[in-house]
């Protein structure tokens, strides 16, 4: 085990863009995107000095209570390999020691019924919690919808989605609505929708200079902005990460007007196509809550990406170490009345207007 070092920082962008297990959250230009964190990759090699696993840890500190890491769906690596795992592990806490963190989280790119990488996990003293069900309860969101691509047609694709999701890319195509690629510039006819959208399903937003800052470190390699229009007018939009041999559905945004044109499932089928084009494996259309019940409050967003024919998936809850357990319970215990009193301001807001 060592930590990423200047000299090795090229060949670790090469290890992670060509690895099956490729995932954008572990890479450099993402490590920039959140520049508020300090980041360490720890890498684990073999015998003739090349990079077979790794693991991307952001750091911050947190006011009063010290420390927190956090790795976000690594680690890049066999994951069965016990003996590349434990390395990288053990580097994870021995940076815990190093900034004495109060506690250390890992979100891995790990399906939940990986019964092998529990074994080893549990092996090194990390603890697992699996009870996550709703979207904002873990950092990442640990079910997704995932669609397979690799060596297929877009016939093929095409005609396995539900009837319903194929017509309604077939009325936005019909009615006229116009997908473009966006430029940096569009970004603030996207953060608007953006904002809009947030209103009207009850969300935080991100603000415009977090998107430039991703569209700077990403763009154009790694990064796809998709705008719809209608008579000249944005009236949606998606944000699309590409990195290694996957795409991500990252944002999305849609205004109140013109919904009834469907404008989001011709932007997923564009990008969709993209992908196919591109030989990627995978379109991920990220997250969704794993209550499949209709009366929640997030069931159209499940239908929505459900309709495209993809995989539910669940992954590995998070994976935690707390090396300063007194420490860290008090933090939660702020971290949930800091979330609740933001929570009722909201709403009081909301009901000024």
């Amino acid at each position: 085990m060592e930590i990423l070092a200047e000299k090795d920082r090229q060949a670790y962008k090469e290890f992670l863009e060509n690895h099956d297990r490729c995932n954008f959250q572990q890479s450099p230009e993402w490590a920039k995107v959140k520049g508020n964190w300090k980041n360490e990759v720890i890498i684990s090699k073999d015998k003739k000095g090349n990079i077979v696993g790794a693991l991307s840890v952001l750091i911050r500190k947190v006011p009063i209570w010290g420390n927190l890491l956090y790795a976000s769906r690594g680690p890049i690596c066999d994951i069965h390999d016990e003996e590349v795992l434990k390395d990288l592990m053990d580097g994870l806490k021995e940076l815990g020691k190093k900034y004495k963190a109060f506690t250390i989280k890992w979100e891995p790119d790990v399906k939940s019924d990986d019964s092998t990488f529990r074994e080893i996990v549990a092996k090194s003293g990390f603890k697992i919690k699996d009870d996550a069900k709703d979207f904002n309860e873990g950092i990442q969101p640990r079910y997704v919808f995932r669609l397979d691509i690799k060596d297929k047609t877009e016939d093929e694709i095409f005609s396995a989605f539900h009837s319903k999701t194929r017509y309604n890319i077939r009325l936005a195509t019909k009615k006229g609505v116009e997908i473009r690629e966006g430029t940096r510039e569009d970004l603030k006819d996207f953060t608007k929708i953006m904002e809009i959208t947030g209103k009207r399903d009850n969300f935080l937003t991100r603000p415009l200079s977090y998107f430039e800052k991703m569209y700077d470190e990403l763009a154009p390699n790694h990064l796809k902005l998709m705008m719809a229009y209608y008579e000249g007018k944005p009236i949606s939009g998606i944000i699309d990460i590409i990195y290694g041999n996957k795409i991500w559905y990252l944002y999305g945004a849609s205004s109140n007007e013109h919904r009834n044109l469907m404008p989001n499932y011709l932007l997923q089928w564009e990008m969709i196509k993209y992908s196919i084009e591109n030989k990627k494996d995978m379109y991920d259309f990220r997250g969704v809550v794993g209550i499949v019940d209709e009366s929640h409050p997030q069931y159209g967003l499940y239908r929505f990406k459900k309709g495209f024919n993809a995989e539910f998936t669940e992954f590995l809850g998070e994976i935690y170490l707390n090396p300063r357990p007194i420490i860290y319970k008090l933090y939660k215990i702020s971290e949930k009345l800091y979330k609740k009193l933001a929570r009722i301001k909201r709403n009081l807001k909301g009901r000024g207007k």
